[in-house]
């Protein structure tokens, strides 16, 4: 018997697997799919983990970036340039995500892949988890599979919202490949497009951010691709899947097991970053089942209450930001984007230098007095 069992080997899973296996713990990582696998993603991740592992992500990266653009439908653009900042890390989610595992398992976590859980069955003082190759059993779970994966819904946690995303894929030649970050505003309604450069091409992403009407996303990343890029987006399949934005504050226990990663739906609502939250959520879940495991009663309501406070308490300002802007987009492109500051502490967002509560109430400001002629 395993001290823990995880379902699903992203980065929330391979982060808590790491830290707990490091801990000493048994560790189980249970992945539907064979690692390295697919993961339709574009990719950007903070720097800014870097301080909670103790080894060099290097190997992961594809691309570092410190240059963005903003532009309204390809025109107007705003360009920054991160002076003095750790620049963004651009991934392949099959190399970063099977890097961690192989980290994790470094210390003493063991994988098993190709293995798709079926069911899971709470026993008296533990779980029974049955998969496609047999049952496995474990003290405590952590549930991180994501948007899509059915461990939340198994664990009477109810549904959370979802909105649609997309992704392509565009291989190109090293040579030609700009090496900035661009985010498109004025294509898509209630939402953005956004461009991050690899070694080897781009990872060209669209989501949506509030409600409403249904949009042709192949049509829009056409127009993108042919106006941004000079390709033609049709050559290349889109990956559409779902986006488990932050909606509120939830319960993310329940009897020994744990929400983690989109699965707890921790994904920024203002910038579809996901990454990064979803390591964080791994790794104050490990710390919970680790402290659970040394005898302290309340250690996974803990979890809840420090991703409330921790992650939480910032995605409310993220989504008054996000409600503020997306509802009247052009206003907050003209107000808040091509201000050259607040462009560059939009960037020092995505690095991790800076929280939404530092800044959001003075953008929702000034975005409303744009709105009514102040």
């Amino acid at each position: 018997m395993f001290d823990c069992i995880i379902v699903g080997a992203g980065p929330a899973g391979g982060s808590a697997a790491y830290h707990l296996a490091k801990q000493g713990r048994s560790v189980l990582i249970l992945e539907k799919y064979d690692l390295p696998r697919y993961k339709p993603c574009c990719g950007g991740v903070s720097p800014a983990i870097a301080q909670w592992f103790d080894f060099d992500f290097s190997p992961a990266i594809s691309a570092r970036v410190n240059t963005l653009q903003y532009t309204w439908n390809l025109e107007d653009p705003v360009d920054v340039t991160l002076e003095d900042q750790e620049p963004i890390w651009m991934v392949r989610r099959d190399v970063f995500d099977h890097f961690l595992v192989q980290q994790a398992q470094k210390q003493g976590a063991e994988l098993r892949d190709n293995t798709e859980v079926t069911s899971i069955e709470f026993k008296v003082d533990r779980w029974q988890v049955n998969t496609s190759n047999g049952s496995v059993e474990g003290k405590y779970l952590i549930a991180a599979d994501g948007a899509k994966g059915n461990m939340a819904k198994w664990l009477g946690f109810k549904d959370f919202k979802h909105r649609l995303a997309g992704t392509l894929e565009i291989a190109a030649p090293t040579e030609s490949i700009k090496n900035t970050i661009n985010f498109e505003f004025g294509l898509v309604k209630n939402g953005y497009v956004w461009n991050f450069p690899k070694a080897d091409g781009y990872s060209v992403g669209i989501a949506t951010f509030r409600g409403g009407e249904s949009q042709d996303f192949n049509k829009i990343l056409d127009v993108y691709g042919k106006g941004a890029l000079g390709i033609d987006a049709k050559n290349f399949k889109l990956a559409e899947h779902p986006l488990c934005l932050w909606d509120g504050d939830r319960k993310l226990h329940t009897q020994n097991a744990l929400l983690a990663g989109e699965a707890a739906a921790v994904v920024d609502p203002m910038t579809a970053e996901g990454i990064r939250p979803s390591i964080f959520s791994g790794i104050k879940a490990a710390e919970a089942i680790h402290a659970a495991l040394s005898g302290t009663s309340n250690a996974l309501e803990k979890y809840t209450e420090i991703m409330t406070t921790e992650w939480g308490a910032d995605m409310k300002w993220a989504q008054r930001l996000s409600g503020a802007f997306y509802q009247f987009p052009k206003v907050g492109y003209k107000a808040g984007i091509k201000r050259p500051s607040a462009s560059l502490t939009m960037a020092k967002i995505l690095t991790g230098e800076l929280s939404y509560s530092e800044i959001a109430g003075k953008a929702i400001k000034r975005l409303s007095g744009s709105l009514f002629g102040k």
